[in-house]
């Protein structure tokens, strides 16, 4: 917490009135700096570097909110970071890692391995690796945004979460918060054909993406195969997952916007729309996650019109 309170303010914790006994209290991750809570786990990360390996630079591979924070982090220390990013990714989310420093080395999601890209760059150029969510500094850091969220509604909603709803790609930030808060219950949530790691923690192992998983706006959360670590910890704290269709993920979009003003991109929003849908239900001291902001304006334009 001491190294990311030098560097950016707690973000908001809104209060969310659905109809039930006690309103959804909204962690606004979306307004960090760079849109989304990736920043932690980066700054923490990238902070915990010797002087030689900062000057040899980093790697790291995502869509482009774990770019946008490793870039940012990166850019503020002094560092080189390349990233490796889907060809497909959201323009405005290259285009903002661009304009942070970083070099993007593109790759096609469908066939190509952006772990073994990754880790080929790091190793001819001798840099540091920095995955997104497969990586104990990575995980401590996103874990802030619980213990934030936990100060925040021992003061406003008197007493600590008892149910966390959290969106999930790889489980960064699920294991972060669930290790941070370990008496509150932790619910992921996840694009429907994309919830892996809610099968998996229903099985007991880790699963897979099965073969031709569907199209999804999330782009954020479309990891195929969840990492050890992160499905250790979730499935050792007992989380549980549930799964969101498309259609409740960009309901959950418009209530965002029209009841706290916050534009969520749709992998931020899947926690939120978990609760609409009815698939997780609300507690009297229920935390949900809107965990990134950065969307494509034409689509977004086009969600909220509706």
């Amino acid at each position: 917490m001491q190294k990311l309170e030098k560097v950016v303010v707690p973000t908001p914790l809104l209060p969310l009135d659905i109809g039930g006994p006690a309103p959804l209290w909204c962690k606004a991750e979306s307004l960090q700096p760079v849109g989304a809570f990736k920043l932690r786990g980066a700054w923490h990360r990238l902070t915990d570097l010797s002087d030689d390996e900062r000057a040899r630079g980093v790697v790291a591979f995502s869509s482009g909110n774990h770019a946008q924070g490793v870039a940012w982090a990166a850019r503020r220390l002094g560092i080189d970071a390349t990233i490796v990013m889907p060809t497909d990714a959201p323009a405005a989310k290259r285009a903002a890692t661009l304009a942070l420093g970083a070099e993007i080395v593109g790759y096609d999601r469908a066939t190509e391995s952006r772990e073994a890209i990754a880790a080929a760059f790091a190793a001819a150029r001798g840099a540091t690796l920095v995955p997104s969510f497969d990586d104990a500094w990575i995980i401590e850091g996103q874990g802030t945004a619980g213990l934030e969220a936990a100060t925040q509604m021992d003061a406003w909603a008197g007493g600590p979460p008892d149910r966390a709803i959290i969106c999930c790609g790889g489980g960064g930030l699920a294991a972060g918060i669930a290790l941070a808060l370990p008496e509150t219950e932790i619910v992921v949530v996840e694009p429907e054909g994309w919830d892996d790691m809610a099968r998996s923690l229903a099985a007991g192992e880790i699963l897979a993406v099965g073969p031709n998983p569907p199209p999804t706006a999330c782009d954020a959360l479309q990891t195929t195969r969840v990492s050890p670590l992160t499905f250790g910890v979730l499935h050792a704290r007992g989380a549980r997952g549930v799964a969101v269709s498309e259609e409740e993920v960009r309901a959950a979009q418009r209530l965002a916007f029209s009841a706290l003003n916050l534009v969520v991109e749709p992998g931020g929003a899947v926690a939120l729309a978990a609760v609409l849908a009815g698939r997780v239900a609300a507690t009297a001291r229920t935390l949900v996650t809107l965990s990134g902001g950065n969307v494509d304006p034409a689509a977004f334009a086009r969600v909220i019109a509706r």
